[in-house]
């Protein structure tokens, strides 16, 4: 049985939420419930407007990765992903990583946005956690069961950014972390080559 984060509705959830990250619980600085869920807003209108363009996938794709960086904290995503290895890269390693990744994430979930178009999400409640706040939405997929998806937004980097996404319970990015150290296994470690590797793919 395929893992349930590549399934045809997982992936869908992904698309949407231009995937982004997990990171340690910080305290809430100035975000608000209102401004969270703007953020979610904002979001959702953009990712259904691509859905809804028309437009071709390599042109879905930049304007994935577009959603991607405006509205996720990229470096941060970067990082976990990388795991505790990001303790031992350089700044200019930890810099070329995150352009790749932020590449990789672009092309590896938005390449698939034409097989949803006719979907959506809408934006449900919001509520304060520890880290900031969880934003619940329901996502819609044409002859699919509707599912629930939650944002998790803070505004530790400086701006309001998602920093993690759960579908039905599963970490996003915990996957790209896994996903990510098994890829550095099989380079033994050689992080200047996952980079390289990453940025072709």
């Amino acid at each position: 049985m395929p893992s349930k984060l590549f399934t045809r509705r997982a992936f869908t959830a992904t698309a949407f939420a231009a995937l982004a990250t997990a990171m340690l619980p910080a305290p809430v600085l100035a975000l608000s419930e209102g401004g969270a869920r703007k953020l979610v807003d904002a979001v959702v209108a953009d990712i259904n407007r691509v859905i809804a363009s028309g437009k071709s996938e390599g042109a879905m794709i930049r304007d994935f990765e577009g959603i991607f960086v405006k509205y996720a904290d990229v470096p941060t995503i970067a990082r976990y992903a990388l795991g505790v290895d990001a303790r031992r890269a350089s700044g200019g390693q930890l810099n070329a990583f995150t352009k790749a990744f932020q590449g990789y994430i672009s092309k590896k979930y938005g390449k698939r946005f034409r097989e949803f178009i006719g979907g959506k999400i809408e934006v449900k409640s919001a509520r304060p956690i520890k880290a900031g706040y969880e934003v619940r939405t329901t996502a819609y997929l044409s002859g699919e069961a509707p599912f629930e998806v939650v944002f998790l937004v803070s505004d530790k980097s400086g701006r309001d950014r998602f920093f993690n996404m759960f579908i039905e319970g599963v970490s996003l990015l915990q996957t790209e972390r896994t996903e990510i150290g098994a890829m550095l296994d099989r380079r033994k470690g050689n992080i200047d080559q996952l980079i390289a590797d990453l940025s072709k793919a």
